[in-house]
């Protein structure tokens, strides 16, 4: 066993580096020597630190079997290491849900790891997220939930796999993003209604949470946005060389729906209103 988790990391950590290097061979010429530090030195820590993380995991089946809660309370401690050497500075408004849905809207990758950090969860994300180096592995012990989004059939799956979930007596809720994409922060897209579907037929609560992110040097939040055609090497190099900035999760109170439609606008309309009322939110 140890003899794969060695091989995993170095094959993987090679493929890392030459990923990165192929991706911010443009930025190097542009950055400072403190930048390009900054950049070096939290990329090898991300990756010793999540290859440490996988295999304690392997360590925590020796004290039992690792159920879907172990592995949610495990993703919450990987992603508070993970924002804290991105030095992210996150903030909590509300009450993180124990169980039921929450929904989301998503500005990056990096909404993955501020939710995790705030509560024990499950995501359901896009399947490509399960072929990055060291996060896709992560994911994947972790019990998200692929979709692949061009196909009607795995959307099918993934409603069935939320509803045997939710009927789980399992501290930790599941995350949905059901803008479908990430965006640029300049609106909230009309919410998805179909994953709604396992929550509202058993009536479970869904909870809403809007995020938020700041930049304190004043750049606008879209520089913390992935969206549009950006890889993800090229903007997870971006994101090492920033000296920092704030995460800010409100959470929603925590209702019951019985149509997925009445769920899915009423969820969009308090997230893009709790962005307005953000405190990290721009003023005029």
């Amino acid at each position: 066993m140890w003899c794969g988790i060695a091989q995993y990391a170095s094959e993987m950590g090679l493929r890392y580096l030459i990923g990165v290097f192929a991706g911010g061979t443009q930025s190097l010429f542009g950055s400072s020597y403190g930048t390009m530090l900054r950049r070096f030195r939290r990329a090898v820590a991300l990756v010793v630190q999540i290859i440490r993380a996988i295999v304690n995991l392997w360590l925590m089946r020796l004290q039992g079997p690792l159920t879907l809660e172990r592995r949610a309370n495990w993703v919450h401690r990987l992603a508070q290491t993970v924002v804290g050497f991105l030095d992210i500075s996150c903030s909590v408004q509300g009450d993180p849900p124990t169980h039921g849905l929450v929904v989301a809207n998503h500005l990056s990758y990096l909404d993955i790891a501020v939710l995790a950090a705030a509560m024990p969860c499950f995501f359901v994300a896009k399947i490509e997220i399960g072929g990055w180096p060291f996060f896709g592995k992560a994911a994947r012990l972790g019990g998200t939930i692929f979709i692949d989004r061009s196909s009607k059939r795995s959307a099918q799956s993934v409603a069935v796999q939320m509803r045997e979930r939710l009927e789980l007596s399992i501290a930790a809720p599941i995350v949905l993003f059901p803008e479908g994409t990430s965006t640029d922060g300049s609106e909230v897209l009309r919410f998805h209604s179909r994953l709604f579907d396992p929550a509202t037929s058993l009536g479970v609560p869904v909870t809403s949470a809007g995020i938020r992110y700041a930049i304190p040097d004043g750049r606008p939040e879209r520089e913390v946005c992935w969206y549009g055609n950006e890889t993800f090497v090229h903007h997870l190099w971006k994101v090492l060389g920033m000296t920092g900035f704030e995460a800010e999760v409100r959470f929603g109170e925590s209702r019951a729906y019985t149509d997925r439609r009445v769920a899915a606008d009423i969820t969009h309309d308090e997230i893009a209103a709790m962005r307005g009322e953000s405190a990290l939110a721009p003023r005029g």
